[in-house]
């Protein structure tokens, strides 16, 4: 995909300030609720503070942090072979924002309140107490109806001011390894996070995920947000994160909801990328590309996490399962450049995935 910021037409803008007023509604119905009391744990070198969770998720049966995959998926081992080249396996999840709360089912289950404030897109209904079953029967903003998944990430704002993406997200599904026929959908209740919010600026810059970083006009792979942002209007700030697509293949969870994925390795002797041994399983690698509406100066941005380095984000798969197995087939497996219909448009002979209303047909 070119690098490029998005353009913000007079519309967005309208929707920008409609999203904005949400956001503000939002945050300050949840200031008039008091957040349940809380440890807290400083990390040095980071000026962020976190508050330790107290509940486990209804879904872990024991309380350990860890929430097993029923069934799990055993006997595989990371594949090694190189299949016709394609320039493309992937298609687009296209979600826009839901609400703003300070709630995150996966770091703090039934827990209202004690996170920083997250902002939400694709399920309308999660919330601290989200389940798979809750948000399964829930509804969406992705512009597939069986995409009924979680996706959210900090709060941006501009001084006390949320700055919230505009209209549907570009979340992309790509093959994260050399294999691409080797990737298989998502289990569905599969959750993690992305990044940390406790992460140093380097940390950040030299994580696996990074991508591109802050991007604003022709500047890109900023840790800070960039100083140089044109005050356009067909410039917004991005970013560009993706995620690990590696699984061991047990647990759709794990208590620091990361240790049960792993980013592809380069297989020695070899340009290729596979799953190392411990994590064999290939899913989909999630690349987030968010464009925030702002420009010009941006002293007095900020995230709801901290500084720009405490980006990241979480994902919660709620996926409708046929629908989400057509498309990871079509698109994925099958080598194309898919959009949220997992239709290619160099490759029409294809066909799509889904119909017209982003449905299995």
């Amino acid at each position: 995909m070119p690098r490029r910021s998005k353009v913000l037409s007079g519309t967005l803008v309208a929707s920008a300030l409609l999203l904005t007023s949400i956001g503000v509604g939002t945050l300050a119905a949840a200031a008039d609720t008091p957040a349940p009391a809380a440890a807290h744990v400083h990390t040095a070198g980071t000026g962020h503070t976190m508050t330790v969770s107290t509940a486990s998720s209804p879904e872990d049966p024991d309380g350990d942090g860890y929430i097993p995959a029923n069934p799990p998926v055993t006997g595989v081992t990371p594949s090694t072979k190189e299949p016709p080249h394609r320039y493309f396996h992937e298609f687009q999840a296209n979600c826009a924002v839901t609400h703003t709360a300070p709630d995150d089912p996966i770091v703090y289950p039934q827990q209202p309140g004690k996170s920083h404030d997250h902002t939400f897109m694709g399920n309308t209904t999660t919330d601290a107490n989200s389940t798979t079953a809750s948000l399964d029967a829930g509804t969406t903003t992705c512009l597939a109806p069986g995409d009924r998944s979680g996706y959210w990430m900090p709060t941006m704002f501009n001084g006390d001011q949320p700055v919230l993406p505009v209209g549907v997200q570009t979340i992309y599904y790509k093959a994260g390894v050399t294999d691409y026929t080797s990737v298989r959908p998502f289990p569905k209740g599969l959750r993690y996070v992305v990044g940390s919010p406790m992460q140093s600026a380097q940390e950040f810059r030299d994580h696996p995920g990074f991508v591109e970083g802050w991007e604003c006009g022709d500047s890109f792979f900023n840790v800070a947000f960039p100083t140089d942002c044109p005050s356009r209007p067909d410039v917004q700030v991005n970013i560009r994160f993706q995620a690990p697509s590696c699984w061991d293949g047990t647990h759709l969870d794990t208590p620091d909801h990361k240790s049960h994925m792993a980013y592809p390795v380069v297989n020695p002797g070899t340009n290729n990328n596979v799953c190392p041994a411990s994590h064999p399983v290939a899913l989909p690698m999630i690349e987030f590309k968010m464009a925030f509406p702002v420009n010009g100066d941006l002293s007095r941005l900020r995230l709801a996490s901290g500084a720009s380095h405490s980006f990241h984000y979480d994902f919660f798969n709620a996926w409708d399962e046929p629908t989400l197995e057509a498309m990871v087939d079509h698109c994925i497996v099958g080598g194309l450049q898919c959009n949220a219909r997992g239709y290619d448009e160099t490759h029409p002979e294809a066909g799509a995935a889904l119909n017209e209303h982003y449905e299995l047909p």
